[in-house]
């Protein structure tokens, strides 16, 4: 796809509710691209309104845009920035081989972080001479050996323990050794930021969570603790799904929920900021589109798969002072 030796990537990130996935899907129609989701909770089967995923966005039948990394886990078991980088890497050297534009497109900065700036995590080498002898053992057989002997761990999966899952975690407990895996240093990064002012970012995201509590997000949580999972559990998903299951458990009151929701989602959005600025100063170029213009992120696109000059981002996070309150 390119005349360079490194497989070229667009990441489009920004804070929450400044229209990430609406641009993403237009640049992959545009591209022939994929899309790689990089959210922490929208990996969650079930986690739907309250995480935004917005499937409808992708399309059905020929128009639509395939998309990774969403809907790949139980809300019972942990998936984690470890996990999600391998993935990720996987996902775009699989694309890249079918002659397709990877995309990596969310607003978990910590999940894009671990991508463009390579971090370095250990990784367990296949044992070939243990996987022959677990292959002789049934699913029952593999698990009866967790919870006798790791407890702890078995504690942490979910009823969906594969094959492949339990082998995995076998290997896990049982190998000492390790070493880096492979690594995104091949990868050559196009971020393009979708940007707002404050205020009218703050504007959305009311918007955004009264169309969401509309939707039936306090029925889609409802329904996800009567499925079985925790209270607590829930509470680790952020913040809609705490504070309505604050409200289910009649410890605020609506009108609590809301309020608090939105000053925390508004909360939330500043963070991000302060992320996208240590990206900044950390030396990655993120090129802030305002309003998430498609024909501007497209000149830059064209110009990065063509191996055409990029003009240096015109806005800088790092460099706009909203105010001590603002």
């Amino acid at each position: 796809m390119n005349n360079t030796n490194k497989i070229k990537v667009i990441v489009i990130t920004g804070p929450t509710a400044t229209g990430k996935t609406s641009l993403a899907v237009k640049i992959a129609r545009s591209y022939n691209g994929e899309i790689i989701s990089a959210d922490s909770r929208q990996v969650y089967r079930g986690l739907d309104i309250g995480t935004g995923k917005d499937i409808e966005e992708y399309g059905t039948g020929d128009n639509a845009v395939k998309y990774h990394l969403i809907d790949i886990a139980s809300p019972g078991e942990e998936y984690n920035l470890r996990q999600f980088n391998l993935d990720a890497i996987n996902l775009i050297n699989n694309i890249e081989n079918h002659n397709k534009l990877p995309i990596i497109a969310g607003g978990s900065v910590l999940y894009i972080d671990s991508l463009i700036s390579n971090y370095d995590f250990p990784r367990l080498p296949p044992d070939e001479e243990l996987r022959k002898k677990l292959n002789d053992q049934s699913i029952s057989e593999l698990t009866a050996f967790l919870e006798a002997n790791y407890p702890d761990i078995i504690k942490t999966q979910t009823s969906d323990l594969t094959r492949p899952r339990l082998t995995r975690l076998i290997e896990a407990v049982l190998s000492k050794s390790s070493k880096r895996y492979s690594d995104a240093s091949n990868f050559e990064w196009l971020i393009i930021g979708t940007f707002f002012q404050r205020s009218i970012v703050h504007a959305r995201i009311e918007l955004r969570l009264d169309e969401r509590l509309k939707d039936g997000m306090i029925e889609e949580i409802e329904l996800l603790h009567r499925q079985g999972i925790s209270w607590e559990r829930l509470d680790s998903f952020g913040l809609e799904y705490r504070y309505v299951s604050k409200m289910l458990k009649n410890e605020i009151s609506f009108a609590e929920m809301r309020l608090t929701l939105l000053a925390k989602i508004r909360k939330l959005a500043r963070s991000q900021d302060v992320w996208f600025r240590k990206l900044e100063k950390k030396g990655h170029k993120i090129h802030w589109i305002p309003k998430g213009d498609f024909n501007k992120a497209s000149l830059l696109i064209s110009n990065f798969l063509n191996n055409k000059p990029i003009p240096e981002p015109t806005t800088r996070l790092m460099d706009i002072y909203y105010g001590p309150k603002s």
